[in-house]
């Protein structure tokens, strides 16, 4: 959900955003009141708690933070001198208030504010819902809370997943795992039916709640990745052992079967299936993609759309070892058009469709492009999320596999680089899980958020790679979805903490960073963001809703 505030000559405004777990404030001012600013002060409302001072751990110099255990002041005596504060720790479904308060002098002085209220997605929306686990981007979190299992894992890099604590294992999934197994108990007897399309079929909670739905006389059907003499395909088998033959077929391909999606139907009297509802997303259902890796699950509710889930199910099901078969019939009826609101979209097809939509829908990016991507792109995509030099879209964005946009990206004119793994606790514990998979996969999630801070988003999310591979080879499927400003909160909010936690690792790394520069004293700080040209100053511009 979204917020805009501002007083009466909107000269003082406040956006706020709100994902599943995550706030975003954007806050602009005019260039005429900047004079003597010496940041914002913001207080923050938790549901039916105390209002608080939020935490600064930048502080003026010469001066001692006043929280010494958190390395923090509270920002009424250490201001905050940037123009956009995210929170992405929250819980679903809270209600937060914020009052920001326009700090001037070296008295600092509180003078007008604004309050916003937000609410977080409560994971019960009309028709979508999405979950993201916390993975490698909570590393430093995850190190604070659960500090005697860091060591733990620092010590003991190949302790298995089942030997930590259930507080531990669910904090890091975070609801992820929890959405897949909910969405699978809705099949509660023999009335219903699932359909599972399965790259990797490995985490044995996911197994165990597919058996379990058999064992209730649900209608299982389990399409899975299959090829000769492939180790993925040994372990698909072996934890489908227990469904009968008539469950479960190999869909035999020269390439990936990369689908990861369920659909879940009603029995209408004469045993037919009626799509209720479809979960897909971005991850695989094992260790790696459930715990290690960043991914999204997204779960629609909307008939329609499980319906071309379960056209295609059922074409694969009645041809698992002919791709020409589903290639022609995808390239000839899953049409891509620019008048549908929600569409989902198939591969393998013919002539790459697929990349030229998606470079039609990054280049229409008007005011700003959010991404997230995980290996190789080709060069057209990779030019479409570029630019063109000087072009007015601000960009943000962060790419697992190094290319001409390395790592996070935001400015041309910088230099990137690819996320990287520590050697110690979590992330050790991440790179000893990396079976079969070349480099640091820490971003697995595919996703493109255009004009996030407009009423008209387009949000482009699945298991495609928005490769050449993905389109023409791999069995693979998405969804476009236009004008959803709750969906486009959700996700982009969620490319911006990855964009953030990397961010500032790279600068710390780069510039050997032991202690961050304090507070400045004056109003010197906010020079960028009103500098015509200026990252911060688009930045500032446009997430505030300008």
């Amino acid at each position: 959900m979204r917020q805009l505030v501002m007083n009466s000559n909107d000269d003082f405004r406040v956006k706020g955003y709100a994902g599943t777990n995550s706030v975003l404030l954007a806050i602009d001012l005019d260039q005429s009141r900047k004079n003597d600013l010496m940041g914002f002060a913001i207080e923050k409302k938790e549901g039916n708690y105390k209002w608080q001072w939020l935490l600064n751990s930048l502080t003026f110099p010469g001066k001692q933070h006043t929280i010494p255990a958190w390395g923090a002041t509270p920002s009424n005596l250490a201001p905050l001198q940037k123009f956009r504060w995210a929170d992405y720790s929250l819980e679903p479904g809270l209600t937060c208030k914020y009052k920001v308060h326009l700090v001037y002098g070296s008295g600092l002085t509180r003078e007008e504010m604004l309050e916003v209220e937000l609410k977080t997605d409560d994971g019960k929306p009309k028709d979508q819902h999405v979950n993201f686990n916390r993975a490698v981007a909570a590393s430093q979190a995850f190190g604070r809370k659960f500090s005697d299992l860091d060591v733990q894992l620092s010590l003991h890099k190949n302790l298995a997943i089942e030997q930590w604590p259930a507080e531990a294992r669910a904090w890091l999934e975070n609801g992820l795992l929890e959405a897949i197994l909910n969405f699978i108990s809705q099949a509660a007897d023999e009335t219903w039916a699932l359909d599972v399309a399965i790259y990797e079929y490995e985490l044995q909670a996911i197994v165990e709640a597919v058996y379990a739905a058999f064992d209730r006389k649900v209608d299982i059907r389990v399409l899975y990745h299959a090829k000769k003499n492939d180790e993925q395909t040994e372990i698909n088998e072996h934890n489908l052992t227990r469904l009968p033959a008539e469950c479960k077929k190999a869909r035999v391909t020269h390439r990936i079967f990369h689908d990861k999606f369920i659909v879940l139907s009603k029995l209408d009297a004469a045993g037919q299936r009626e799509p209720q509802a479809v979960l897909c997303g971005s991850t695989n259902f094992t260790e790696n993609g459930v715990y290690r890796q960043a991914n999204v699950v997204h779960v629609s509710e909307n008939k329609a759309l499980a319906e071309n889930y379960e056209t295609v199910f059922n074409l694969l099901w009645e041809h698992p070892d002919e791709v020409g078969v589903s290639r022609k019939w995808i390239t000839d009826n899953n049409v891509i058009t620019e008048d549908q609101p929600l569409f989902a979209g198939f591969s393998p097809r013919s002539k790459q469709t697929d990349l030229d939509a998606f470079v039609k829908i990054i280049q229409d990016a008007k005011k700003d492009l959010l991404f997230a991507t995980a290996f190789k792109l080709p060069e057209r995509i990779l030019d479409a999320l570029l630019g063109l030099p000087n072009d007015p879209v601000l960009r943000f964005g962060i790419q697992n596999t190094a290319s001409r946009i390395t790592g996070f990206h935001a400015d041309r004119t910088a230099e990137f680089a690819t996320p990287a793994l520590l050697k110690s606790g979590l992330e050790g514990w991440i790179k000893e899980g990396l079976r079969g998979q070349r480099g640091n996969l820490l971003v697995h999630t595919k996703a493109v958020v255009t004009d996030f801070t407009t009423d008209h988003p387009v949000v482009l999310s699945g298991s495609h790679n928005l490769s050449v591979p993905a389109s023409n080879g791999n069995d693979e499927n998405y969804l476009i979805i236009r004008g959803d400003t709750d969906v486009a909160d959700r996700y982009g909010l969620e490319i911006l903490r990855f964009y953030e936690h990397y961010r500032f690792r790279y600068y710390a790394r780069l510039l050997a960073l032991k202690q961050a520069n304090p507070l400045a004293v004056d109003d010197k700080w906010t020079l960028p963001y009103y500098k015509t040209g200026h990252l911060k100053a688009l930045s500032r511009i446009r997430f505030s809703g300008r």
